[in-house]
């Protein structure tokens, strides 16, 4: 007798979905991929090894081991950066250390104190840059310390990123191209308010006090300083305009002598990119100026071509999408680039000569991403990736291969190498799917049409074994904001691992990206403008329209659930549509923009005083009455993104009205909640969710 025997797969625990990534549930990846300077060999890291592969896949490993037998005090293997074929540099207990892999010799280049952050080294002459507290210092070969920039004054700040990382802005320090000189921010905090922080930690607790520029009350002032190393002095740019204004993607001309600084005015819809003298200080001129009626938001540096130092690209999005333009530095627009009616995200390189350069950007189908090839002179270009999916690209340092990583919603990650002059494509790295044996929701896309006739890309998530003859409850999972797109191609389809386990429970799991969320293009955005969740609430409902035409969904039984602006719109929609949600659960909220950062809010809904009306229709705490249903309020409790007010401020309404609600606090955590704790997050969640809708 013979007995044929299928292996019955696994259900996930919210533990795996949450601490996934540790339990191996994610597809394994070449870590720290990267390429060796001659572009004739890429390394990663795996497991305690380095592993170097030349382009024909010979392999040879550096062995943690071996390792250790240069640098004893090495605890983990080490990300590195490599500074030729045979010299890899790295960090470990506060020095930044060379290795040479055929003489097996480690050297110390730099030490750095063990408080410091903010540390950027320069990529050639081995200076570092860091912060402690406010100040700016800087690390030497030679094992110097110097001060760059020094205060008493709590207030000011420098070598940190400033603007509250808006514009792009991701840190505060810039070296120049050959490292003579170091450009950084420097902010004055002094009018900014201080907003109390509760830490419980302490006996009593204590308070801690963060800088919080609320919409429409005083901001902070940013300068930009620049330090000769050579004569240890630094100058500061002479910029020009109310000092409340913005600084941003600050770039260096090849040669050393000018910085490139994208300035915005606080009401942010008019930006001029400045150029300056970086010895004096002093302004050079404007090179040109874009203004919009909505906002304008530069979020690129100047990218100089290789071989020209008077002509770079710049970003724009003055055609609708965010294209390519060729300028030369009197400010002579020498031609748009790229003409896609998709969004360009980054540029990865350059040919050798110059003569092309290489870019990632959306495609035709915003859901995915990929590498394209555009020669300058010509304008001409051509897609280099094929698969459907998203890819995350790199050039080789001759310009002759890339590296492409990339997945789909039925790919895991996959590595690539493609001969950019042959067209051949290698295989060099295939996950297997680490879920095979897991129970999984089917993922499904679709477009619907918002009533100005966008398409509004959507995921609908289903249990394995979904029976179109049966009634199942739904819950739609939403962001909404700006700088966001949840329905992607990759991996899983953007779900996260808790929204299967969702599915698993016999619900239906509905994500829509509507008008004002990322990379459909500036109309596709701008609609939000001075009326945050209007135009976000009427797409939801389309989809929620969608939704109950469906037979296999109980309209009845519908829950909504959303962090941060996906908070917002959580609220927004229990209150602004009544009795379509039977419960909802907003994790971070913004409650009223009023009391939201200056940078974003200001953006989008100009100031209080500008915009009275819009911010009334936005504020939440005072459409209470309308509660219908369940919902449960849930917040870090030292969140320094959406500070607690927000929530408070409406748990108090919620009581003066004698309206019924659910809140949660998680102590000391700040905008999410990560770590282990993330578990309980998703448990309280979801449990809300089964018990209630």
């Amino acid at each position: 007798m013979s007995v044929n025997t299928i292996a019955q797969k696994k259900d996930l625990t919210i533990e795996d979905c949450e601490l996934g990534y540790y339990k191996g549930l994610y597809p394994e990846r070449l870590s720290a991929l990267q390429w060796l300077p001659d572009g004739l060999s890429y390394s990663y890291n795996s497991g305690d090894s380095i592993v170097i592969a030349n382009l024909k896949g010979k392999k040879k490993y550096i062995s943690k081991a071996t390792l250790l037998k240069a640098d004893s005090t090495l605890k983990y293997m080490p990300y590195v950066t490599w500074q030729d074929p045979e010299t890899f540099i790295y960090f470990s207990n506060g020095k930044y250390k060379k290795y040479n892999i055929s003489k097996k010799i480690g050297t110390t280049l730099v030490s750095v104190p063990a408080e410091a952050v903010n540390m950027d080294r320069h990529s050639k002459n081995y200076q570092v840059a860091y912060t402690i507290d406010n100040n700016l210092y800087l690390a030497t070969s030679r094992k110097e310390k110097a001060v760059v920039s020094k205060s008493s004054d709590k207030n000011i700040v420098s070598g940190q990123a400033i603007h509250r990382f808006e514009f792009g802005i991701s840190k505060g320090t810039f070296w120049s191209p050959k490292g003579n000189v170091l450009a950084f921010y420097q902010k004055d905090e002094t009018d900014v308010a201080d907003y109390p922080l509760l830490d419980i930690t302490t006996t009593p607790g204590s308070l801690k006090s963060v800088k919080y520029p609320m919409a429409g009350q005083k901001s902070e002032y940013g300068k930009v300083g620049v330090y000769d190393m050579l004569h240890s002095k630094t100058v500061f740019l002479e910029t020009e305009g109310e000092k409340d204004h913005y600084l941003t993607n600050l770039g260096w001309g090849p040669a050393e002598k000018r910085i490139y600084l994208a300035e915005v005015n606080r009401d942010q819809n008019h930006m001029w990119l400045n150029q300056y003298d970086a010895v004096t200080g002093k302004k050079i001129k404007t090179l040109f100026e874009e203004t919009n009626e909505e906002w304008t938001e530069p979020e690129h540096a100047v990218e100089f071509i290789p071989g020209k130092d008077n002509e770079f690209l710049w970003f724009s999005e003055r055609n609708g999408f965010m294209n390519l333009y060729h300028y030369n530095t009197e400010g002579e627009l020498i031609g748009q680039l790229t003409d896609f009616k998709f969004v360009v995200q980054s540029i990865i390189g350059f040919s050798v000569d110059g003569s092309k350069v290489y870019i990632e950007a959306t495609s035709e189908d915003a859901k995915e991403n990929h590498c394209y090839e555009i020669e300058i002179a010509s304008k001409k270009f051509r897609q280099i990736t094929s698969e459907k999916g998203t890819h995350h690209c790199q050039l080789s340092p001759d310009g002759n291969y890339i590296l492409d990583t990339w997945s789909s919603v039925t790919t895991p990650n996959t590595v690539d190498l493609i001969d950019l002059k042959k067209g051949k494509v290698t295989s060099i790295h295939s996950a297997g799917n680490p879920l095979e044996n897991y129970n999984l929701a089917k993922v499904e896309f679709l477009k619907l049409k918002s009533k100005d006739g966008f398409d509004l890309e959507c995921r609908i998530m289903k249990p394995h074994d979904f029976d179109a003859k049966k009634k199942y409850p739904v819950l739609v999972y939403v962001y909404g904001g700006p700088h966001a797109q949840l329905v992607t191609n990759d991996w899983l389809g953007g779900a996260r691992l808790w929204m299967h386990y969702m599915a698993e429970q016999g619900y239906v799991v509905f994500t829509l990206d509507g008008r004002g969320s990322a990379n459909k293009g500036y109309d596709f955005e701008k609609v939000i403008h001075r009326q945050l969740g209007v135009a976000e609430v009427e797409d939801q409902m389309v989809g929620v329209d969608y939704l109950k035409s469906l037979p296999f969904v109980d309209s009845k039984r519908m829950a909504v659930h959303g962090w941060s602006f996906g908070g917002f719109m959580t609220t927004t929609l229990m209150l602004k549509k009544p009795g379509v949600f039977t419960t909802g659960v907003a994790g971070g909220p913004v409650i009223d923009w009023k009391w939201y950062e200056i940078m974003y809010g200001e953006r989008y809904m100009d100031t209080p005083e500008q915009n009275p009306k819009g911010y009334e229709e936005a504020a939440l705490q005072t459409k209470v009455k309308n509660l219908e249903g369940n919902l449960l309020m849930i917040h870090g409790t030292v969140d320094d993104v959406v500070v607690m007010q927000h929530n408070l401020a409406f748990v108090q309404e919620c009581v003066s009205n004698g309206v019924q609600m659910d809140f949660f606090p998680y102590p000391m955590h700040e905008h999410n909640v990560r770590g282990k704790d993330r578990v309980h997050l998703m448990t309280k969640i979801i449990d809300y969710i089964l018990k209630n809708n």
